[in-house]
């Protein structure tokens, strides 16, 4: 996989994931943990199928109407596949936590694994989205 290439498909024919760096995952998942001082160089898997994520981060603000779609934008992303404006969704999408300190575990296991599984899915195109 070489980074930055150009893709030969158009975007209306492109497989699209999302990988973010806003702790994302489903409620059911173990949340991100914010007080290694090191960073929780961890990702959690989200199923294109999702219906209902929450997020583990200090601007989390539910009660003020944060916005995860902003963060992660899995349902504007449905709408854009539905009309037919990207190819369609990577089965999966990846999420990692943002503010990691030490991050050889982050370059030497977690993202090697996380791009791989994005190639073995056949994604030709990922959204990145920082936190």
């Amino acid at each position: 996989m070489i980074p930055f290439a150009c893709s030969t498909k158009s975007l209306g024919e492109s497989r699209l994931a999302l990988v973010t760096t806003g702790g994302v995952h489903p409620p059911g998942q173990p949340r991100f943990d914010i007080d290694d001082p090191a960073g929780d160089c961890s990702y959690r898997e989200i199923p294109t199928s999702a219906r209902e994520l929450t997020w583990t981060h200090a601007y989390h603000r539910p009660d003020e109407g944060s916005d995860l779609d902003s963060v992660f934008p899995l349902w504007t992303l449905r709408e854009l596949a539905s009309e037919g404006l990207i190819g369609g969704l990577n089965p999966r999408h990846f999420s990692f936590m943002g503010a990691i300190h030490d991050t050889q575990p982050l370059s030497e296991r977690t993202a090697p694994e996380v791009a791989a599984r994005l190639v073995e899915d056949g994604a030709d195109a990922v959204l990145l989205t920082p936190s």
